[in-house]
C-alpha cells in the first residue's frame, strides 16, 4: 500500500484535540472491568463468596466467555449510533455493572456482575474508542489509535496502585461505588468533547475508506475472507497468555524464587515501553499501513515468554516485561487499523464486534487453561516455552496471507 501524505504530528493533535480526547477517555473508563483492576479485588472477593482460588477462576471465566458472545451482537451497535449517544449508554451501563457489583450478596449472581462489567467495560467502551479512532480518521490513523490507547495505559499505571491504597481506607463495595460515579460525571464531558461529533473533515462521509477491491465489506464478506482467519489464532492467543501472564504472576514469582513485590515493580517500565512502542507503531501504520507490520509485531511476544521460561534472575524478568510492552504497542494498535484498511470502513463496527468477541473470549480462556495445566503439572515455564512456538507459528501464518489481500488494495487517493 501506497502512503498517505504525511501530516504533522503536532498540528494533528490540536486540530483534533476533542475527537482524540474523547477516545482517550472511553479507552480509560474501560480499566473498570480489565483484568489487571479487578484482579486487584481477588482476595476481598474470595473471601466475601467463601470462593477458592480455583472457583475464582471460573467464575470469571463464565462471566467472560458470556460477554464475548454478546459482544458479537453488541459491537454492531457503533455502525448505528453516534459516538456521543452509544458512549454515553456504555458508560451508564458500566456505572449500574459496577453498582451491581458493590451490592451483589449472592455467590450465584456474581458471574452476571463479572459478565456486565467485562462485556460494558473492556468489551463495549473500549471498542467505541477504537472504532471511533478508525472510522474517523484515515492518513493518520495508527497516530489517533496511539493516543486513545494512552488512555488505557494511564489507566493501567495509576489504578491499581491508587485503589490498593484506597483499600487501607474505604471497603472494596464503596470503591466500586465511586468508580459508578466516575463513570456517571464522564457522560458530560463526552458530550461537551463531542458537542459537534463528526470527522476531522465535518462531513463522515469524507473519510469514508474502501478496503480490498476497492469496496466495504460486510462482517459476513470479511468472516469469509482468508485474512480475517488468519490473523484469528494471534487475535485470541495474544489477550490468552498475556491475561494468564498477569493473573498467575504470584506462582509465576514464586516458582523463579523472587518476592511479588520485586517482580511487581518491574511492570511500570513495561508499561513505559508499551506507550513508546504505541506511538511507534502509530507513526509505522501511518507511513506503511498495517499489511508489513502485522506479522512483526508478534515477534518480540514470542521473545518475552522465551525469555520469562529460561531467565533465572529479576533482570532476566525485566527484559521479558519489557519485550511483552513492546509486542503490546502493537497489538493496541494494528488490529483496529488492520480492519479498516482491508475491509474498509462502513462496516468496521460490526467487523471489530467479531474481532472483540475473540480477544475477549481469549482472555477467558487464558488463566483457566493455564490454571488447568498448573493442576495437571505443567508449569508455567514449560507453558510459557508453548506459547512463544505459538506466537511464532501465528506470525509465519499471517505473513503470506497478508501479503496477497495487500496486492488487492486501492490505490490512495
Amino acid at each position: 500500500m501506497t502512503p498517505a501524505p504525511r501530516v504533522s504530528t503536532g498540528r494533528f493533535l490540536i486540530d483534533n484535540a476533542p475527537w482524540l480526547g474523547a477516545g482517550a477517555m472511553m479507552s480509560f473508563l474501560s480499566a473498570f472491568g480489565q483484568t489487571f483492576l479487578l484482579s486487584v479485588f481477588a482476595a476481598e472477593i474470595m473471601a466475601e463468596f467463601g470462593l477458592t482460588d480455583g472457583g475464582w477462576g471460573l467464575t470469571y471465566t463464565v462471566g467472560t466467555g458470556l460477554s464475548a458472545a454478546i459482544m458479537v451482537w453488541a459491537g454492531g451497535l457503533a455502525d448505528r449510533f453516534r459516538v456521543r449517544v452509544l458512549g454515553s449508554a456504555v458508560l451508564v451501563c458500566l456505572a449500574l455493572s459496577c453498582l451491581f457489583m458493590a451490592g451483589n450478596r449472592m455467590v450465584a449472581l456474581l458471574p452476571l456482575a463479572i459478565l456486565a462489567l467485562r462485556l460494558f467495560g473492556q468489551g463495549m467502551a473500549s471498542h467505541v474508542a477504537l472504532v471511533a479512532m478508525a472510522r474517523w480518521f484515515v492518513a493518520t490513523r495508527g497516530r489517533a489509535l496511539a493516543v486513545a490507547t494512552f488512555g488505557f495505559a494511564a489507566a493501567e499505571a495509576t489504578l491499581p496502585l491508587t485503589l490498593v491504597a484506597a483499600k487501607r481506607v474505604l471497603d472494596w463495595r464503596t470503591l466500586f461505588v465511586l468508580m459508578a460515579l466516575v463513570a456517571l460525571l464522564a457522560i458530560p464531558l463526552l458530550w461537551a468533547l463531542l458537542r459537534t461529533e463528526r470527522t476531522p473533515q465535518a462531513d463522515a462521509e469524507v473519510n469514508v475508506q474502501a478496503g480490498m477491491d476497492g469496496r466495504h465489506w460486510t462482517r459476513a464478506e470479511a468472516l469469509r475472507h482468508p485474512l480475517f482467519w488468519a490473523l484469528a489464532p494471534s487475535l485470541m492467543a495474544f489477550p490468552a497468555f498475556a491475561t494468564a501472564f498477569w493473573f498467575h504472576q504470584v506462582h509465576f514469582a514464586e516458582l523463579k524464587g523472587w518476592s511479588h513485590l520485586s517482580f511487581v515493580a518491574l511492570f511500570p517500565l513495561g508499561t513505559a515501553a508499551f506507550l513508546g512502542s504505541t506511538i511507534v507503531y502509530g507513526w509505522l501504520i501511518d507511513r506503511f499501513g498495517t499489511g508489513p507490520l502485522l506479522p512483526i509485531y508478534l515477534l518480540p511476544v514470542a521473545a518475552a515468554f522465551t525469555v520469562h521460561a529460561w531467565g533465572p534472575t529479576l533482570p532476566w524478568g525485566l527484559a521479558g516485561v519489557v519485550l511483552m510492552g513492546l509486542a503490546g504497542g502493537g497489538q493496541a494498535t494494528l488490529p483496529s487499523a488492520c480492519w479498516a484498511e482491508f475491509f474498509g470502513t462502513r462496516h468496521i463496527g460490526s467487523i471489530k464486534a467479531a474481532v472483540a468477541a475473540l480477544m475477549v473470549l481469549g482472555s477467558a480462556l487464558g488463566p483457566g487453561i493455564s490454571g488447568l495445566l498448573i493442576d495437571a503439572g505443567v508449569d508455567l515455564p514449560m507453558q510459557y516455552q508453548a506459547y512463544a512456538v505459538i506466537f511464532l507459528a501465528c506470525a509465519a501464518l499471517v505473513l503470506p496471507v497478508s501479503r496477497r489481500a495487500r496486492a488487492t488494495l486501492p490505490a490512495p487517493a
